[in-house]
């Protein structure tokens, strides 16, 4: 499809989304995620070749949650290598993104590093191989989406530290069975931080495009990934990037993505482009309910799925 074809879809499925009644709630639990305005809306989509196209409140920044699951996961994959997975997972849970349930059975060893036990066990990995790791993600981050201005929250951390009774329930079960190293108050401390971490439509799809160019950054062509490491990358958020949602998200939307519940998406075509899409009210599973909607409806109009 060309250019001005993928402007027009994006587009008319923008308006016929936002036309819809918006069935979804927003993510009250923390604090500060129920003060946003639940009318936001925004997409925004860049690719390989260089095309980019926004719609609606593109440029509004909010707070990706637990889209910087996929990047933490990304920088300790770069630092430790495939010895990350004798700590975490790859397969589909099943069970709502923070779920204690199978971590007894599986002796503590997270089903995948998208569910919260699983990146809170990856932020104890990155602890663990990182000096200053707040700051050393950070400038990761700020360095392949090519933007020093990158920040966390300090509002949305504190808020989601003063109810994150299940986040430290979690890593102090995770530490009494011995894959957490460091200090509970450490490691949630850092996951806290890395949820708040904001950002709009367009600095997420400039972020991800690393994993549609196989895993190097698209500005300078210098490798994040190898190409083997981003093709796994792709393939756990294709089947668990969207908790018990995921095979769903697969089955509609067909790519590779992973949300956050701060009402954000972040969808991937493997060598072509990468979409953001931001609306804040979820389903009950906890991803967009717009942003799902939108989604479907995009890869089957322009049929630009993986599959």
């Amino acid at each position: 499809m060309t250019n001005n074809g993928v402007k027009k879809v994006i587009s008319s499925v923008f308006h016929k989304v936002a036309s819809i009644p918006d069935n979804g709630k927003l993510a009250a639990y923390i604090p500060e995620l129920a003060k946003v305005n639940p009318e936001y809306f925004g997409v925004y989509i860049s690719s390989v070749n260089g095309f980019e196209y926004g719609v609606g409140d593109w440029n509004q920044k909010f707070s990706i949650q637990s889209i910087a699951k996929a990047l933490a996961v990304t920088l300790a994959y770069k630092a430790l290598g495939e010895q990350i997975w004798q700590r975490v997972g790859v397969e589909p849970s099943g069970t709502p993104f923070n779920s204690l349930v199978q971590l007894e059975s599986d002796n503590g060893i997270p089903r995948n590093p998208f569910i919260n036990s699983g990146a809170i066990v990856v932020c104890d990995i990155l602890i663990c191989n990182l000096k200053n790791p707040k700051k050393e993600f950070l400038d990761f981050v700020r360095d392949i989406a090519q933007n020093p201005q990158l920040d966390y929250c300090s509002k949305i951390a504190e808020s989601e530290k003063s109810v994150g009774y299940l986040n430290i329930g979690l890593c102090n079960y995770i530490k009494s069975l011995g894959n957490i190293k460091n200090s509970p108050e450490e490691v949630l401390d850092f996951y806290f931080n890395l949820c708040s971490l904001e950002m709009t439509c367009r600095e997420l799809s400039h972020t991800f495009l690393f994993l549609a160019n196989h895993g190097s950054k698209l500005f300078d062509g210098k490798e994040v990934l190898n190409h083997s490491q981003c093709k796994r990358i792709n393939a756990l958020m294709q089947t668990c990037g969207f908790y018990d949602e995921s095979g769903e998200f697969a089955f509609k939307v067909g790519l590779p993505g992973k949300s956050g519940v701060g009402g954000g998406i972040i969808a991937v075509h493997p060598g072509k482009y990468s979409i953001a899409v931001w609306s804040p009210r979820l389903n009950a599973r906890g991803n967009s309910y717009r942003g799902v909607r939108f989604l479907e409806s995009f890869t089957t109009n322009t049929r630009e799925s993986i599959f």
